[in-house]
C-alpha cells in the first residue's frame, strides 16, 4: 500500500523545527485580548464586526511577513498563519447581521 510507505518521511533535527502551533494560539490570543480591549471602547453591538475587522488586519499583516520570508519553510507556516485567521475571520462574519455593520461605520451619534 502507498499510503503506508514511511520511506519518504524525512526527519528533521530538533534545531531547525519551528513551531506553527504556537503561533497560531499566540496570534488567537493576541485577537482575544484585543477583543476583551475593544469591548471595553465600542458598544456590544458592534464588537464582533470590530473582531472581524481585527482578524482580517491581523491575516494581512501576516501575509505581509510570509512575503517578505526568504525561507520557503517558513513562509508557508507564515501563510498558513493568514489562511487560518482569515478562515476565523470568515466563519464569524457570517454571524454578524449588516445593520451591526452599518453602526461599526457611522459617523454620527444621532438616535435610531
Amino acid at each position: 500500500m502507498a499510503f503506508a510507505d514511511r520511506s519518504q518521511i524525512v526527519r528533521t533535527s530538533g534545531r531547525d523545527t519551528f513551531r506553527a502551533g504556537e503561533l497560531m494560539a499566540g496570534a488567537l490570543l493576541v485577537a482575544l485580548t484585543a477583543t476583551l480591549t475593544i469591548r471595553q471602547l465600542v458598544p456590544a453591538e458592534v464588537v464582533l464586526p470590530a473582531t472581524v475587522t481585527l482578524l482580517f488586519a491581523g491575516s494581512a499583516v501576516t501575509t505581509g511577513l510570509a512575503l517578505l520570508c526568504r525561507s520557503n519553510r517558513f513562509r508557508t507556516m507564515w501563510l498558513d498563519l493568514a489562511g487560518g485567521l482569515t478562515f476565523i475571520g470568515i466563519v464569524l462574519s457570517v454571524l454578524i447581521e449588516p445593520d451591526q455593520l452599518a453602526r461599526l461605520f457611522s459617523a454620527s451619534d444621532q438616535p435610531e
